[in-house]
């Protein structure tokens, strides 16, 4: 090659290397973009988890679900129907019995007792799961951290919930997510996360429908 045509030889080079490299960049932020965005339905990454005081659920679970709602009430109606788990029965079809095992205002530390049905599935059989829940973190209006265990017939389960409410135009945006872990839900995954989340969209919609109705009187 002669050494006039060297240069056009390397401009020719460039050119190519510098199409190549701009249509690999929007090709690396598809693939990226990809990556992270979580398809519909599935868990969320631990990181990106609800918290409350700063404390969320167990990044450790592999049962977990969060979803969300707004719900058009004020804030306080939605706050106080939440609180009183006493009467929880009165308007979530799933809560049989409640109970505070404490006495005084919804606090760090408060613990109450419910009851709720399990359908049968492929790793147990149909049971009632005896709950009992004890607040770790609150805010008031603004977020609960509960846990607890709960136990039925070959069923034993270690839940952590957080709830977050967020007034929003209109309404409140109310946030949930919920961990479960143990050796008869981890043996079985997508049934237990089946279960989760048929629970978490039926406590939002009952929830949703109580305070829009005003029933926290």
């Amino acid at each position: 090659m002669s050494a006039s045509g060297a240069p056009s030889s390397n401009r020719r080079v460039r050119r190519t290397s510098l199409r190549a490299a701009l249509v690999a960049v929007p090709l690396a932020v598809a693939v990226l973009g990809t990556m992270s965005a979580a398809p519909a339905g599935a868990a969320p990454h631990p990181s990106k988890s609800l918290t409350c005081r700063g404390e969320g659920v167990d990044p450790n679970a592999r049962v977990r679900y969060r979803t969300e709602t707004v719900i058009h009430a004020p804030l306080s109606t939605i706050w106080k129907l939440q609180t009183d788990v006493e009467r929880w029965p009165s308007w979530q079809a799933v809560v049989k019995t409640s109970e505070r095992l404490d006495q005084g205002p919804f606090r760090k530390a408060s613990a109450f007792r419910w009851t709720t049905p399990v359908p049968p599935n492929p790793s147990t059989p149909a049971t009632s799961l005896d709950i009992t829940s004890t607040v770790q973190q609150i805010k008031h209006n603004s977020c609960i951290r509960w846990t607890g265990p709960a136990i039925g017939a070959g069923l034993h389960i270690d839940g952590v919930h957080v709830w977050n409410f967020t007034k929003v135009r209109g309404g409140v945006l109310v946030r949930t997510e919920e961990t479960h872990s143990g050796p008869q839900v981890d043996a079985n995954v997508p049934a237990a996360t089946k279960i989760l989340s048929d629970g978490l969209e039926g406590w939002l919609r009952d929830l949703k429908s109580a305070a829009e109705a005003g029933r926290s009187r």
